[in-house]
C-alpha cells in the first residue's frame, strides 16, 4: 500500500536494508536482521549506539550504570552489549544525521568530517525515536530552563546537572525517572511538580496493574525521591520561571490554589513524550490523528509496516510506547522486513512480539490516565507567552491571526505568521500551537492537522563537503 509521491521506485534489489536510529528499536532490528543473514546498514546521530533513554557517556567515563541509568541499568547494559556483540558486522555509521529522504536516496551528513551524501536504499526501518513535549510558561526562555530530554543529555553524555539547584516540572513517567536519576548522581533536586492531580494514580491503577513490574519501578522512583527529602508536589499549575541574567526561581500554584515561590538555578520542562516522525513524513508516510497522543502520527499495521512500500516504522517514533515496547517493535519491523524480502521467520515469535505490543499499548493507556494532559494550558496561556521561540510568535499573535483570518489548520496558520519557520521546525512550538489554534477556533484537536516536515530536517552546517556519487551500499 503505498501513497503520496513514493510508489514508483526503480531501487536495486541487492541493496541491504537500512536502520536509522541506535536506540533500542534500532539495535534489534539490526539484530534481527544479521540473524538472518542480512547485513544492514545502521545510521546513528549520536557517537554511540543506545539511543536516549539509554545514551552512552563518552569513553573514559567513570561512573556505574546504576548512577546513570538507576532502574533501568540493567536494560540499559543489556542493549549496549548486544549492539557491542555485532558491531564489526554491520555497517554502523555514527554521527550521522539523515536530514532528507527522496524516493530512492536517504540523503547524510557525517557531523565530523561535515560531509553530505546520499545514500541508496530498497527498504528502510525508520526508529527515530522522540523528542520532548513541551507546554511554555512565561520566562521558559531564560537561560537555565530545559527540557526533560535536555537534562537527561547533560547528565549521561556530559556528567554535569543542569544546575546545583533543579526543579523537574510538567507531568509523565520522564518526570520522576529524570528527578531519580539527579538524586542518585548526588545533584540537588529543589521539587518536583507535577501538573496531574495525586488521585489519578488510583484511577489508572486497575490498568497499571497489567504491568506490575513497571508499576513497581515506578514507585521505586517516587520512593528514591522521597527517601532523600525532594518535595513532590501533585496537581499543581505552573505560573511562571522568573529571573533576571538567568532563572532563579519558579512560581507555581500548588493543588489547594495557593502561590508558591522556589528559589532554583534551573528547571527540567516537559509534558511526556511526542514521536519524532518527520523522517516518516519525508518519506511520505500516511498520517492518521491518535488521541492517545494528541498528535498525528504515522500509520502503521500491526507488523510495523507503514504505507509505503519499503517503510518499517519501529519505537517511539510511530507512537510512544517505552523503551522495552520499542525493543518488541523493532524486532517486529525487521521480521516484517525480511517476510517482504522472502526470508523465512518464526511465526510463533512474531506472535509473542505482538501480544506484548498489544499488553504495551494498554498499559499506555492506563498511564495517559495517570499523567493526563494539561487541557486547559491553552485556554489559561497569556497572550505575551512566547510559543514559537525561532520566530518570536507570542499566544496572542497565534490567536490574532487565527480569528482574523479564519485559519483552521497549522499549515495555514504557519503560512500567515510563521510559527513552525524556525531551525527547530516545530518540535518545540508545535504542539502548543496546534492547542491554541483547536482552542480559539472551538474545533477538535484533531482538525487542527500538523506542521509538515521539510527538509533539512535539521540546520546544516554551511562549510559542507558534497561528495560527488550516490553510494550504493552492499549487504
Amino acid at each position: 500500500m503505498t501513497q503520496g509521491s513514493l510508489p514508483q521506485r526503480a531501487v536495486c534489489q541487492d541493496l541491504p536494508p537500512v536502520i536509522v536510529g541506535a536506540g533500542p528499536a534500532g539495535v534489534r532490528a539490526a539484530q534481527t536482521v544479521l540473524a538472518h543473514g542480512l547485513r544492514p546498514v545502521v545510521l546513528d546521530e549520536s557517537p554511540r549506539a543506545g539511543g536516549q533513554i539509554y545514551r552512552r557517556p563518552p569513553e573514559g567515563f567513570r561512573r556505574s550504570g546504576a548512577e546513570l541509568y538507576g532502574t533501568e541499568a540493567g536494560r540499559a547494559q543489556d542493549v549496549h552489549d548486544s549492539f557491542d556483540a555485532i558491531c564489526d558486522r554491520v555497517d554502523y555509521r555514527p554521527q550521522t544525521l539523515v536530514w532528507n529522504a527522496q524516493p530512492d536516496l536517504l540523503d547524510l551528513l557525517h557531523a565530523p568530517t561535515r560531509t553530505l551524501s546520499s545514500l541508496a536504499w530498497r527498504d528502510v526501518i525508520v526508529a527515530t525515536g522522540a523528542t520532548d513535549r513541551v507546554l511554555p510558561i512565561p520566562g521558559w526562555t531564560l537561560p537555565g530552563v530545559y527540557s526533560l530530554g535536555g537534562s537527561q543529555v547533560a547528565l549521561k553524555y556530559q556528567g554535569c546537572a543542569i544546575g546545583d539547584a533543579v526543579v523537574f516540572a510538567g507531568t509523565g513517567p520522564l518526570l520522576y525517572l529524570v528527578a531519580s536519576q539527579y538524586v542518585r548522581a548526588g545533584a540537588h533536586v529543589a521539587a518536583v511538580l507535577d501538573t496531574a492531580p495525586a488521585i489519578q494514580r488510583y484511577k489508572a491503577a486497575p490498568g497499571m496493574l497489567r504491568q506490575p513490574a513497571v508499576m513497581a519501578k515506578g514507585l521505586a522512583l517516587v520512593a528514591r525521591l522521597r527517601l532523600h527529602g525532594t518535595p513532590v508536589h501533585h496537581g499543581v499549575r505552573l505560573l511562571r520561571a522568573e529571573g533576571i541574567a538567568g532563572l532563579e526561581r519558579l512560581v507555581w500554584e500548588d493543588s489547594a490554589g495557593r502561590v508558591q515561590h522556589t528559589t532554583c538555578s534551573a528547571l527540567g520542562l516537559g509534558h511526556a513524550l511526542r514521536p519524532e516522525s518527520q523522517l516518516a513524513d519525508l518519506l511520505d508516510c500516511a498520517f492518521e490523528f491518535s488521541a492517545l497522543h494528541r498528535c498525528h502520527v504515522p500509520r502503521t499495521d500491526a507488523m510495523r509496516r507503514s504505507s509505503v512500500a519499503g517503510v518499517y516504522l519501529a519505537g517511539d517514533g510511530a507512537g510512544i510506547m517505552g523503551a522495552d515496547a520499542a525493543e518488541s517493535s523493532g524486532e517486529l519491523a525487521a521480521l516484517a522486513l525480511l517476510q517482504d524480502r522472502r526470508i523465512p521467520v518464526d511465526a510463533a515469535r512474531i506472535a509473542l512480539l505482538q501480544r506484548r505490543l498489544a499488553k504495551t499499548e494498554r498499559f499506555r493507556q492506563a498511564l495517559e490516565i495517570a499523567f493526563p494532559f494539561p487541557r486547559d494550558w491553552a485556554a489559561q496561556a497569556e497572550d505575551d507567552l512566547v510559543v514559537c521561540r525561532c520566530e518570536n510568535i507570542s499566544a496572542g499573535t497565534l490567536r490574532k491571526t487565527a480569528l482574523e483570518t479564519g485559519a483552521r489548520d497549522m499549515g495555514r496558520l504557519k503560512a500567515l505568521c510563521r510559527v513552525g519557520m524556525g531551525r527547530c521546525q516545530g518540535r518545540m512550538c508545535g504542539t502548543a500551537a496546534a492547542e491554541i489554534l483547536a482552542q480559539v477556533q472551538s474545533i477538535p484537536l484533531a482538525d487542527v492537522g500538523r506542521l509538515r516536515a521539510q527538509a533539512p530536517l535539521k540546520p546544516l552546517p554551511v562549510d559542507v563537503t558534497v561528495q560527488p556519487t550516490h553510494e550504493v551500499p552492499h549487504g
